[in-house]
């Protein structure tokens, strides 16, 4: 297990530890980076949704409000790792990513809430890159060859997305009324709960 005070050089965490965390009670937020929806279908107990589009813009807020230990969530570990580079500009410099996402830690046992299931907006963009490339390369034979382009465009998409980090089609996804909670959060509500002072805001 990773101490705190190494927790700058290793910032991958094994689902098992976070466990261990949370049964133990230390200072520890769990920030789930996915979307509303995301976390309505499926989240850890005791985490707090902060979507990445959200952090990003108030992460010097979120930042002054959270403790010693702080784990970050998403679907697989990207999301939680662009939010740990965003986090990191702001203060928090020992954030760690969960190794598997939330998926990982149900798998492994953990406590989880489920809602409504949703397919998670990393498969949804996978389906829809896929789809248009099939239907790029399917328009270009049978229509005009100029339809290929569209899968040449989605390619370029994606070695642009691996290469910076992001991914716009996933955002654009996350527009979809499909994609949308109940309860969308917001600064107020999603990063204001949280205690100014770090050691009341244990996650439970």
């Amino acid at each position: 297990m990773t101490s705190p005070s190494t927790a700058r050089a290793v910032i991958a965490l094994a689902p098992e530890t976070l466990r261990t965390w949370i049964e133990q009670h230390q200072d520890l937020f769990v920030i789930d980076v996915r979307s509303a929806a995301e976390f309505e279908s499926m989240h850890i107990r005791g985490s707090y949704n902060v979507p990445l589009p959200l952090l990003a813009e108030h992460a010097d807020e979120l930042a002054a409000r959270l403790g010693s230990r702080v784990v970050l969530v998403c679907q697989s570990e990207a999301r939680a790792e662009q939010a740990r580079q965003r986090l990191g500009k702001s203060g928090v410099e020992g954030a760690y990513v969960l190794t598997g996402g939330a998926p990982g830690f149900a798998a492994a046992g953990g406590d989880v809430v489920k809602g409504k299931n949703r397919w998670d907006l990393e498969r949804q963009v996978r389906l829809a890159a896929g789809s248009l490339v099939v239907l790029g390369l399917v328009g270009g034979k049978f229509i005009s060859p100029k339809i290929r382009m569209l899968a040449g465009a989605i390619g370029t998409g994606l070695t642009f997305s691996a290469t910076t980090n992001t991914c716009a089609m996933g955002k654009a996804l996350s527009a979809m009324p499909w994609n949308k909670a109940a309860t969308e959060p917001t600064r107020e509500s999603a990063i204001l709960q949280l205690p100014l002072q770090a050691a009341e805001g244990a996650a439970a």
